[in-house]
């Protein structure tokens, strides 16, 4: 076999001929050893550039053996390299398909304002826990009640800080440099095709539930909120600080908790309307809660404000003077809820669950008060954000309120 291979190779065709081509040379019929030198001398060539393509090197001698070890040595070589790379691409394929849908969902994350859309959802889920009258009204109806609202608000969430943020690039590149928009990590015409998409999702969804409150609901969001942050003439309410403290209080304190609460009693539980007290307290509750956050969310962002020609209350009145207004309300909205836990007809547990926990909620917030630095924007921020958290603890209080 080895005879073969040598026989075959290019390589020791002019090597097995050298003895011939010596007797040639000292013959007479000599007249071919020009044609067969410059023949000899285009194979070696030939074999230099062929062992140069295949970056193998190798000895020419003669006999076929080294030559063949060779291109053995290089087909084992060569081999495997091919199916590593196509399994490496088709590996690293789904993790990189995995971590293009995490970014995006971290960046619509924190695109859509998460403590809001969290607070939203907790007053959606307590203002429909008011409509359940007995334990059996908490079945399957009841949760696809709920999942309507839900996932129609969410959308119409998304549209809202949406909105805000694409008209508040410009200031948001000073107050609040870590949002997606302003940080580059999502572009403006993304940014404006999901604000767009998400609110014709929002009503295209509340058409098909048919529900009449929850489309009003829908509505009154959309009206007012476009007003606040849409900079064309005669909109752009948040320039005037009374008009965007009414915007925040109305949809907080008025439209949230009685839309949701008509959705689970009338299109739901197919009841009549009515107002119970638990729905009053609710009402008054985070009306007071929410002119205090209508007023405390632009502390921090003063700087930018004042810029850009915003007078917020805080630009008027001074941080300060603002803060302690925030606080004062916030903790009238605590003791009222104490003392309709207190008063309420249900039985001694509720009411002492109810009355302490709304105790112990004003005590965090007033405590938390002496560690806020009102020249700092990250303090303030951080008990911005402290507020929200302790308006959600409280959604958990309300329902039991009767």
């Amino acid at each position: 076999m080895d005879r073969a291979l040598v026989m075959s190779s290019p390589n020791v065709c002019s090597v097995t001929n050298g003895g011939n081509l010596w007797r040639r040379k000292h013959s007479t019929n000599n007249y071919n050893y020009p044609s067969l030198q410059q023949k000899r001398k285009t194979q070696i060539e030939y074999n230099i550039l062929r062992s140069q393509s295949l970056n193998h090197h190798y000895k020419c001698i003669e006999g076929g053996r080294t030559y063949q070890e060779s291109n053995i040595k290089y087909v084992v070589k060569a081999a495997p390299a091919i199916p590593s790379f196509g399994s490496e691409s088709h590996a690293s394929s789904p993790k990189n398909i995995f971590d293009s849908v995490k970014n995006f969902l971290a960046i619509l994350y924190n695109f859509c304002y998460p403590y809001t859309m969290i607070g939203r959802t907790l007053c959606t889920i307590s203002a429909s826990l008011l409509a359940v009258e007995k334990i059996s009204d908490i079945s399957p109806l009841f949760f696809i009640g709920l999942s309507q609202v839900l996932v129609a608000h969410f959308f119409m969430d998304l549209y809202i800080n949406g909105v805000n943020q694409v008209f508040d690039f410009e200031i948001d590149k000073i107050n609040k440099p870590y949002l997606p928009l302003p940080s580059g990590k999502l572009s403006f015409t993304n940014a404006v095709f999901i604000t767009v998409s998400s609110a014709v999702l929002s009503f295209g969804l509340s058409s098909i539930i048919g529900s009449r409150p929850l489309i009003w609901s829908l509505v009154l969001c959309f009206l007012p909120w476009t007003g606040y942050s849409v900079n064309v003439p005669m909109l752009r309410w948040k320039r005037y600080p009374l008009l965007a403290a009414m915007i925040i209080f109305f949809s907080w304190g008025i439209i949230f908790p009685i839309t949701f609460f008509l959705h689970m009693q009338t299109f739901v539980f197919k009841r009549p309307v009515i107002f119970p007290r638990s729905l009053i307290v609710t009402i008054v509750f985070s009306s007071l809660y929410a002119i205090g956050i209508a007023l405390s969310k632009d502390i921090p962002d003063i700087e930018g404000d004042k810029k850009f020609g915003i007078h917020s209350f805080s630009a008027r009145l001074g941080q300060k003077q603002v803060f302690w207004i925030c606080v004062s309300l916030f903790e009238m909205a605590f003791g009222v809820a104490f003392l309709a836990g207190v008063t309420s007809s249900a039985c001694l547990w509720i009411k002492i669950v109810t009355g302490l926990g709304n105790v112990i909620l004003a005590s965090i917030l007033w405590y938390q008060t002496k560690y806020v630095d009102l020249t700092s924007p990250a303090s303030t921020r951080s008990f911005y954000m402290l507020i929200w958290k302790l308006f959600d603890a409280a959604y958990f209080l309300l329902p039991f309120i009767r």
